[in-house]
């Protein structure tokens, strides 16, 4: 049919839209906005309570636990702001210097109120009522207004619960270990052509670039960590949570060695002649396979990171048992040659032991014994510290109750 060429496109760009945050954060805050002002048009006496709307759109965060954490800061500096407006409504009108007065006002009470990154929004909100009503009654319905978005905002993220970003950071940390891998493919293509100075130093700026590109990631993991917390969808928050970071912290490490390596690489460039290659054929040959291994060991271990289901962990852990054995003995082979082209020309053995050492260390990362070592230890952190604010709990609740530390003392040694 003619239409069917055109339709799949659309559908494709419609459901990568439905996994973009930035959509669906627009098509939640406009339900939940719409719902405020349709309960707030039925119990405040505002022919048009549009605070009710904004608050809403002020709690709606992409994730239940930002909804819970920062709306409740956004609520708090909001009825700051009408109260503030009320007491000033109350003794003086809408001037310049009353207007200046009551942005003061609010921006010195916000720092006290514990609202933090919406301070702003104090004096928002007083100017907003300040300048729409001077009567205490219609302001305080400006408040009951508050609440109400308040209270849909919350109700519509416990409801309907948001979307778990864990497959966008997944993505994300993919994609970064394959522009790694990339990277490594194009340096050992190099290695055996006549060294240029200006393309080593471009591989140099590549690697930088892939330091700042980890900064996009972790903003997608911390999205996708907050959408764990709090979630009612999902019953190991905290594990999928830390195989996420621990992963990130990994990859991150192993860029950086990237970065040192291409750096060692662009040093031996300008040792060498215009029409000299940075090693013999048989070593960069060599090279050039340890690097794909080592490549292709960076992408194995992201795809195991970001994997959910257990059936593909265990290929994904298999694939990278693989690559990394290929790459130690890759590895090996390159320790001789170098090994053997030191003690023929020891001018450079500082630059070949380096990029040993850098192999090694991105080896060592990536070894599944350490993986498990180290995400066994944030586990072990992250359970102390669950026990911690349990313990914490537990003795605020005693005290309420009036209990003294010395009766809880009493009974425990009995």
């Amino acid at each position: 049919m003619p239409g069917v060429g055109l339709t799949e496109p659309v559908v494709g760009v419609v459901r990568r839209g439905w996994r973009d945050p930035a959509v669906v954060q627009s098509v939640r805050a406009t339900v939940a906005a719409t719902l405020a002002y349709v309960v707030a048009l039925r119990v405040s006496n505002e022919p048009a309570p549009l605070t009710a709307p904004l608050t809403a759109l002020l709690v709606v965060q992409v994730t239940l636990y930002s909804t819970l954490t920062t709306g409740i800061r956004r609520v708090n500096s909001v009825v700051v702001g009408v109260v503030i407006a009320i007491g000033f409504s109350s003794v003086m009108g809408l001037s310049w210097w009353s207007l200046g007065l009551i942005i003061l006002a609010s921006l010195t009470i916000g720092r006290f109120v514990r609202v933090d990154e919406f301070v702003n929004e104090v004096a928002i909100s007083a100017m907003l009522v300040l300048g729409v009503t001077r009567l205490a009654s219609q302001a305080w319905d400006r408040v009951l207004e508050t609440l109400v978005g308040a209270v849909v905002g919350l109700l519509f993220n416990l409801v309907f619960a948001p979307p778990v970003w864990v497959d966008t950071a997944g993505e994300s940390i993919e994609d970064l270990a394959r522009r790694a891998r990339h990277l490594l493919l194009r340096i050992g293509e190099e290695l055996g052509v006549p060294a240029r100075v200006e393309r080593a130093a471009e591989r140099l700026h590549e690697a930088r670039r892939l330091d700042q590109a980890i900064a996009d990631v972790d903003a997608a993991l911390r999205q996708a960590e907050d959408s764990l917390r709090l979630n009612p969808r999902i019953s190991e928050g905290l594990l999928s949570r830390l195989v996420l970071r621990t992963g990130l912290d990994t990859l991150e490490i192993c860029v950086v060695v990237v970065r040192v390596l291409a750096r060692s690489l662009t040093d031996l460039a300008k040792r060498r002649a215009a029409d000299e290659p940075l090693f013999p054929p048989d070593v960069a040959l060599e090279l050039e396979e340890l690097l794909s291994h080592v490549g292709a060991a960076l992408v194995s271990f992201a795809v195991l990171v970001s994997t959910q289901v257990s059936s593909n962990a265990e290929e994904a852990e298999s694939r990278l048992t693989s690559e990394l054995a290929a790459a130690w003995a890759s590895r090996d082979n390159v320790a001789q040659l170098l090994l053997r082209r030191v003690q023929e020309h020891p001018q450079a053995w500082q630059l070949h032991g380096s990029l040993l050492a850098e192999i090694d260390r991105i080896l060592d990362e990536l070894d599944l014994d350490h993986r498990s070592r180290r995400l066994m230890e944030e586990l072990d952190r992250a359970s102390a510290a669950d026990r911690d604010r349990f313990s914490r709990f537990g003795r605020l609740r005693s005290l309420l109750r009036g209990e003294s530390i010395s009766r809880r003392r009493r009974r425990q040694a009995a």
